[in-house]
């Protein structure tokens, strides 16, 4: 025995011959932010059939878009070391389904589905700052996908806001 150690948050995994250190905080946020992706693109699902405005329809085409494309680069990059996605928790996908189910039954329309997407996002942005903030030791890359993700889900809630 030689006397060296690893520091204990870092783990050594081998994918297709190759060794990555691992950070178990980026692992952690990209975690986090594939399971936040995915409840992105499971509310717009559950409400895009629902709206009647064209436009608003497309602005949450493209979101959902823009979210499958985070989940394949988060996915991949938890591929590349040795992980699987994560799905958001069952009760906050019943929950939220349940939910939106309630609010537009009671008040249907764009005005409502804009209301649930708007407070979606400002839950999205809260849940990744604080996952940002306490997984410090996450790589540059893992940040930078949170960050954009934010940013995304920031831009969102800005452009539908004219159907608040």
């Amino acid at each position: 025995m030689n006397g060296f150690m690893f520091p204990s948050f870092l783990d050594i995994l081998t994918t297709k011959g190759e060794c990555h250190l691992v950070n178990e905080d980026t692992i952690n946020l990209l975690h986090e932010c594939n399971a936040g992706v995915k409840m992105g693109i499971a509310s717009i699902d559950e409400v895009i059939g629902k709206v009647k405005n064209p436009r608003f329809q497309s602005v949450l085409g493209k979101c959902k878009e823009v979210h499958s494309n985070f989940d394949e680069e988060v996915k991949q990059l938890l591929a590349q070391n040795g992980e699987e996605g994560r799905e958001p928790t069952a009760m906050a996908k019943g929950m939220s389904k349940i939910m939106t189910n309630l609010k537009t039954a009671v008040e249907p329309g764009d005005e409502t589905i804009a209301d649930i997407i708007t407070d979606g996002c400002n839950m999205g942005v809260k849940t990744l700052q604080q996952h940002l903030n306490e997984y410090k030791a996450a790589d540059a890359q893992a940040k930078s996908i949170t960050e954009r993700l934010i940013q995304s889900e920031k831009k969102l809630a800005e452009e539908i806001s004219v159907y608040l």
